[in-house]
């Protein structure tokens, strides 16, 4: 059993991982392409991919000798199993200590803006949230993070963190999720401005003032200004015309394609389960009766 489901679960990372590097390299020629909504859409390729490598395998043909599934042996597995269990726990604790200590910052009236939940999502401002913002900053940043919970974001990043607590040992991981929250602040950005098109230099202006020191929030969404180069690339994009709604959806079809292939190939890709047991064949009872019969003739 242990084995069984690290090879599923060494197959599902295979999968994602293969996806990840795709959608690393796609992800700023997307953007150019179709905008930055249509960018973030790409995430969905190693989720697919890697939900594809979960399923069943195929059956391979009787006759056919099945790839060998597991190679290892069983003291071998649990031991794997075992450490593969006290990393997701440690991977965990600190994600739970990261949460609680922005928490903490929060209630000192330290950190925000920010959206923070899950089921319930709701947005936490500084103290000097009144003071530091004017009135129009304050529209743009409250659109921002209305943003935010319209799309669901906050319960994409608790899904998100959970992957990477199941996946801590797999780099690609990790850097998937970095990525994958700085392409969700420039899809939130863009949706902003498709609503507050005029507004483009005050939001930049408001995203430039805008600061939450190096404070991790696993399970919500923040502007990330610790780095300076994601706060430059979100300023950036705010110049760039929006996409036409033919070219966006032109780039969202083509996304969606893309994420069923990679799910079928990761499917595909599987090694074949044992063959199909054969089918005893099916004797009709016409049949016996007339062999009972040709028996008795017989001297």
């Amino acid at each position: 059993m242990a084995a069984e489901v690290l090879t599923h679960l060494a197959f599902c990372n295979l999968a994602a991982g293969l996806a990840i590097l795709l959608a690393l390299i796609l992800r700023h020629p997307t953007r150019a392409l179709f905008g930055a909504e249509i960018a973030y859409l790409l995430w969905l390729l190693p989720v697919a991919a890697g939900l594809a490598a979960l399923l069943p395998a195929r059956a391979a043909e009787p006759g056919v000798v099945a790839a060998r599934h597991f190679i290892m042996s069983g003291d071998h597995a649990a031991i794997l199993g075992g450490l593969w269990l006290v990393g997701v726990s440690l991977a965990l604790a600190l994600l739970v200590w990261s949460q609680s200590r922005f928490m903490q910052r929060a209630r000192l009236g330290r950190a925000g803006p920010a959206v923070v939940g899950v089921l319930v999502p709701r947005m936490i401002v500084p103290d000097d949230y009144q003071t530091r913002f004017t009135i129009a900053e304050r529209a743009v940043i409250r659109a921002h993070e209305r943003a935010h919970i319209e799309r669901l974001d906050p319960r994409i990043n608790a899904l998100m963190a959970l992957i990477q607590c199941l996946g801590w040992f797999n780099p690609l991981i990790h850097l998937a999720v970095r990525e994958a929250r700085l392409d969700q602040e420039l899809a939130c950005d863009a949706r902003v401005m498709g609503r507050l098109s005029r507004e483009r230099g005050l939001y930049a202006r408001t995203l430039l003032k805008t600061q939450l020191g190096a404070r991790a929030l696993p399970l919500g969404c923040h502007w990330p200004a610790a780095a300076l180069h994601p706060l430059e690339e979100r300023v950036i994009m705010l110049t760039r015309p929006q996409p036409t709604l033919h070219r966006t959806a032109t780039g969202g079809a083509l996304v969606m394609a893309m994420s069923l292939t990679a799910a079928v190939g990761a499917w595909s890709a599987q090694p074949v389960g044992p063959p199909r047991p054969v089918a005893a064949p099916v004797v009709w009872p016409e049949v016996v009766v007339y062999a009972r019969m040709s028996l008795a003739l017989e001297p």
